[in-house]
């Protein structure tokens, strides 16, 4: 009796303090207190459809960016005007691109008139819409907790659900650390009601994946803006999607700011100063696209509102004006908006010429090289074209 009698109290006694331990949610690290301090809900990735493959993407408000060193890999859109993308070029065009703002993309560009079509704008807003749809699965995911009181930075955190308490996270003074504990399929999901930032303004922060943990399993949703990194450089990883837009560093700094991941805008712009974007969430050397540096001359113009502007090879044109002939003997790319007088243009190089003219003058283009030229001619004068060349002529009527 005395036996049986020890062992059913030994037993109350595990469950009891079983119990305690529970009610008070503790756990195996309670000594750690910024590391992994509860288990989360486990997490799957949202379904991103057509802006799986952008790298950004900047609402119907664009996107900017300053400094030399931008680098983008994958595709860039916005559903707002192409003129709303301020400097960066691809590889067939210079987007109001300066000798102190040159950002390279390697994907293709997705917008709206005047560089882009009616086909390319459509798809920017299939990527807007799906954008939105992940946006709003990643918000309804149940569950999530705030392991530090909106303080991420110093927390080391395992793959799950996560939502600020607060509405906003912050990653400052300390770096963020995901450990996959060997799970290369882990996901994370920060759940925020307004702000997401990172860094402070005199100090990066960055995220560090640890075993096995990936950038493209990462998601950060953002109900309203994302600043990262403000004092540039830092290291951010995953899948930004953010309602009021987002920035990266500010004017001035030129070390380099990482995002392995996406910066996706529902709303509103995306700002970048030196700033190297990964889509595929690879921490890897980013291939730049170098602007070709043609012979390119632009001259004969009698109207005070022509504007020239190089841009490592890249001349834009807009003729609001009188007459303007441009020649282009390289390989570079000239793109020429004509609303003004007669517009000449010659390309006897092997570069790219894009042509819209809408004015009442007459339009004349020659094609000698082995360039491609496109032009869109809606005026009443008359157009007159040579072509010659061994490459592409198209004349939309």
């Amino acid at each position: 009796m005395k036996r049986y009698t020890k062992k059913v109290l030994g037993g109350l006694s595990i469950l009891v303090l079983a119990a305690f331990v529970a009610a008070c949610d503790m756990s195996p690290d309670i000594g750690l207190s910024r590391s992994m301090p509860k288990t989360a809900v486990v997490a799957a990735a949202p379904t991103l459809g057509v802006a799986a493959t952008f790298a950004v993407f900047g609402g119907g408000a664009g996107i900017t960016n300053q400094g030399t060193s931008t680098a983008i890999t994958g595709d860039m859109g916005t559903t707002g005007a192409s003129t709303m993308i301020t400097g960066f070029h691809s590889s067939v065009f210079s987007y109001t691109e300066t000798p102190l703002n040159v950002g390279a993309v390697s994907g293709n560009v997705y917008t709206d008139a005047p560089e882009g079509t009616p086909e390319t704008f459509a798809y920017a807003n299939a990527a807007a819409a799906d954008a939105l749809t992940a946006f709003n699965d990643l918000a309804s995911r149940p569950d999530g907790f705030d392991p530090g009181a909106g303080q991420l930075g110093g927390l080391t955190l395992l793959p799950g659900v996560y939502k600020s308490a607060s509405g906003a996270f912050l990653i400052t003074g300390s770096d963020l650390t995901l450990d996959a504990q060997g799970n290369a399929d882990a996901v994370w999901i920060f759940q925020m009601a307004s702000s997401l930032t990172v860094g402070t303004p005199v100090a990066p922060s960055s995220v560090i994946l640890v075993n096995g943990a990936q950038a493209s399993n990462v998601y950060w949703q953002v109900g309203s803006a994302a600043t990262i990194n403000g004092a540039g450089g830092g290291s951010m990883v995953g899948t930004i999607i953010a309602r009021a837009g987002m920035t990266f560093s500010t004017a001035g700094n030129l070390t380099l700011t990482t995002l392995n991941g996406r910066a996706l805008g529902l709303f509103a712009s995306v700002t970048m100063v030196n700033t190297v974007i990964n889509a595929n969430g690879v921490p890897a050397e980013v291939p730049v696209v170098e602007p070709i540096v043609p012979s390119i001359t632009v001259t004969g113009s009698t109207a005070a509102d022509v504007v020239a502007v190089p841009g490592n090879g890249f001349i834009n044109v807009e003729n609001n004006g009188g007459h303007v002939a441009a020649t282009e003997t390289g390989t570079g790319t000239i793109h020429i908006v004509n609303t003004g007088g007669a517009l000449t243009a010659t390309n006897t190089g092997n570069g790219v010429m894009t042509i819209n003219s809408t004015a009442t003058g007459a339009v004349t283009v020659t094609n000698t090289g082995n360039g491609r030229v496109t032009v869109t001619a809606t005026g009443a004068a008359a157009i007159t074209i040579t072509h010659t060349g061994d490459e592409d002529f198209t004349y939309p009527n």
